[in-house]
């Protein structure tokens, strides 16, 4: 009885869905899309499985189902519905029931992941014997994950793919029948192809997600990924988002697990915590996420990580500094948009520490050659950023650069070369890297952002490679006016770094024959607030050394304080000697045999985990005993070892006058 009960039932839903030629807002079928399939009954459940028996090719209305226009700038496609057709297309069992094996799913998955272009994935799918909702909707995502760029779609046409319109028909009409973890990542990627808001598929998802949101059908992970969806469709203001806040607030983050906790950062970075809203519930997820951080895994940390930099969590810095300590046990699980999230989050609130950049080394050195270059690039952003000076990872970088470097973007070539100067720092391969350097300007110029060839070509001389068939370039009038920001001229670090530039092939090419930089161009300084080509010295450290001066000079008269120079350097001290090399008051003009200039360098002026020099500091000196100054260095970690007075006057008369007799008095 029960069984002619399941068959009956299979047949009234068989002359349903025989009796559906045409959906709303969709396009219309000549004739029933599910003709050319015969059913099986099975007998589990009254669900139908179809098999193909003949398939026709069916007339395709180009109406809603193609390329539509919006306001907006990425393109939306609109889906009607679709038929399942071909000898391979996947087949989908969509109960409970009838779902894959967790090996089967996980086997997917990997495979999925493995998948490096949307034709694979397509390949992939019409391999599948079986498929889930959930690895429907994963293998949408997966093409977002290769085909989003900045624009939208790169490829737009895969949304035609009679593949994809046979996943996006499946579960447009069987939305009832998803798992709630189907449907709400369904949705999502619907978000992320730009698929039409009013699309029959998206509207029957939103609707069904609603229906179940009343009856408080979802986890908090489902919750967040139905709220990034609803961001994407309506933005904050959506009236279904604040449902899904209200739930996910009914929650306590010390009951969630550490993924859930990582979904919530994610919905609330997408956009449903902008203005600040729901800060108390982030100071508690915050508090909360400092005692569990070493539950975390790799995407969870990054994951956070990043949540923390978009809602500008400045005083969330225990997290991040215990997130950056549970990293390092992580290092080598980091995929590479994962690692370059992390490294981005540790750029913005300013944090380093050794453990972490010595398991950067380590995964760099094994990695370069096959990370992705958008990774590399942030490594060498960090580090540049931080002042750390890695030759492990510079050397490596640099040979990785060399092979690969002529499929990099020009932002990713200027990334991994500007450190370099900014650390003045030489690889052992230097004259190779440079000539590829040299090469890639003289195929590509024109293609580079004019502050990034800039940049890029200022970083060169830092590190004492000058380039000189790029100048004039430079210096010509064209190139110049788009160095100008739109109604605002063109901003003192940039006229700082055209000037230096200018210095340096005077001083340093004194054979170059080109054009030079127009006046008006120039600065007189190129010391100033915030970002310089200069380090202001140290307050504490260049009071004690100018204490020691007056007591090793007799009086504060013989030496000027903080000189600004007709060549655009300040100098920290300048002492003048006439040409028996007696020592002159710092207010005479005259008789002027020699000039030395007293560099007061302290831990700023240096590469945060050695004694070197940063490429500013480094040029600095180089050009002021170019111009005839005699440049004695005063670095801190010298003068800090001196305990007393005397030990200070006897430092400072070895250091400026080497070779003379000095008189106690």
């Amino acid at each position: 009885m029960a069984l002619k009960l399941i068959r009956a039932v299979t047949r009234i839903l068989v002359r349903r869905r025989r009796g559906l030629h045409a959906f709303h807002g969709a396009a219309s079928f000549s004739r029933s899309p599910i003709e050319p399939w015969v059913q099986t009954a099975c007998f589990a459940c009254p669900q139908t499985v179809w098999k193909r028996r003949v398939c026709h090719p069916l007339p395709f209305d180009s109406g809603r189902a193609h390329l539509s226009t919006v306001i907006r700038d990425p393109v939306i496609f609109s889906f009607g519905s679709v038929c399942l057709h071909g000898d391979s297309m996947p087949r989908f069992l969509l109960t409970q029931l009838h779902r894959p094996a967790v090996e089967d799913e996980r086997a997917f998955s990997d495979r999925l992941r493995d998948c490096s272009s949307s034709k694979q994935v397509l390949r992939l799918l019409q391999t599948a014997e079986v498929m889930s909702d959930t690895m429907a909707a994963a293998a949408l995502h997966r093409i977002a994950d290769l085909e989003l760029g900045e624009g939208g779609l790169r490829d737009a046409e895969v949304l035609q793919n009679d593949v994809v319109r046979a996943l996006c028909f499946q579960l447009e009409h069987e939305s009832r029948r998803l798992t709630e973890a189907g449907l709400v990542s369904a949705l999502l990627a619907c978000t992320r192809l730009y698929v039409d808001p009013w699309s029959t598929l998206v509207v029957r998802l939103v609707s069904e997600s609603q229906e179940r949101l009343d009856r408080d059908r979802f986890s908090v992970a489902q919750l967040c990924s139905l709220g990034e969806a609803l961001l994407a469709l309506e933005g904050p203001g959506c009236g279904m988002l604040q449902q899904v806040m209200d739930q996910v607030r009914l929650g306590s983050p010390a009951n969630w697990s550490p993924d859930e906790l990582a979904a919530v950062y994610g919905l609330l970075q997408a956009g449903a915590g902008e203005g600040g809203r729901y800060q108390e519930l982030l100071n508690t997820m915050n508090t909360h996420t400092v005692s569990i951080a070493s539950r975390l895994g790799p995407s969870a940390i990054s994951r956070v990580l990043i949540a923390l930099v978009a809602l500008d969590q400045t005083q969330a810095m225990p997290l991040v500094i215990s997130l950056s300590k549970h990293a390092v046990r992580h290092m080598v699980s980091f995929s590479d948009s994962e690692l370059a999230a992390v490294l981005a989050a540790l750029m913005h609130f300013g944090h380093s520490d050794r453990f972490f950049v010595e398991a950067l080394e380590r995964r760099v050195t094994a990695t370069a050659f096959e990370s992705h270059p958008e990774t590399i690039s942030k490594v060498m952003q960090y580090l540049a950023r931080r002042n750390i000076l890695s030759p492990a990872i510079f050397d490596v970088v640099a040979e990785s650069f060399v092979y690969r470097a002529d499929s990099y973007s020009t932002s990713q070539v200027a990334r991994q070369i500007m450190p370099f100067g900014k650390l003045a720092y030489l690889p052992p391969n230097a004259s190779v890297l440079f000539g590829k350097v040299e090469a890639i300007l003289h195929s590509r110029f024109s293609q580079f952002q004019p502050r990034t060839a800039l940049n890029l070509l200022h970083s060169c001389t830092l590190a004492e490679r000058f380039p000189l068939n790029f100048v004039a370039k430079v210096f010509n009038p064209y190139f110049l006016q788009q160095l100008q920001e739109q109604g605002t001229g063109i901003d003192r670090i940039i006229l700082s770094q055209l000037t230096q530039l200018y210095m340096t092939v005077k001083l340093e090419c004194p054979f170059y024959e080109g054009p030079s930089l127009h006046r008006k161009y120039r600065v007189k300084s190129f010391l100033a607030p915030g970002r310089s080509l200069e380090t202001p010295v140290e307050g504490h450290l260049y009071n004690s050394v100018k204490a020691g001066l007056i007591d090793l000079l007799g009086v504060r008269a013989y030496f000027a304080s903080r000189v600004l120079t007709p060549y655009c350097y300040t100098l920290d001290v300048e002492i003048k000697l006439d040409e028996e090399g007696y020592v002159l008051p710092a207010s005479n003009l005259e008789d002027v045999f020699k000039k030395i200039a007293v560099c007061i360098d302290g831990p700023k002026r240096f590469t945060t985990n050695t004694r070197r020099l940063l490429g500013k500091e480094a040029i600095k000196q180089r050009h002021l005993r170019l111009l005839g100054y005699e440049v004695v260095q005063v670095p801190f970690y010298e003068f800090e070892k001196l305990t007393s007075k005397a030990e200070v006057v006897e430092y400072l008369h070895k250091k400026i006058f080497p070779h003379s007799y000095r008189l106690n008095w």
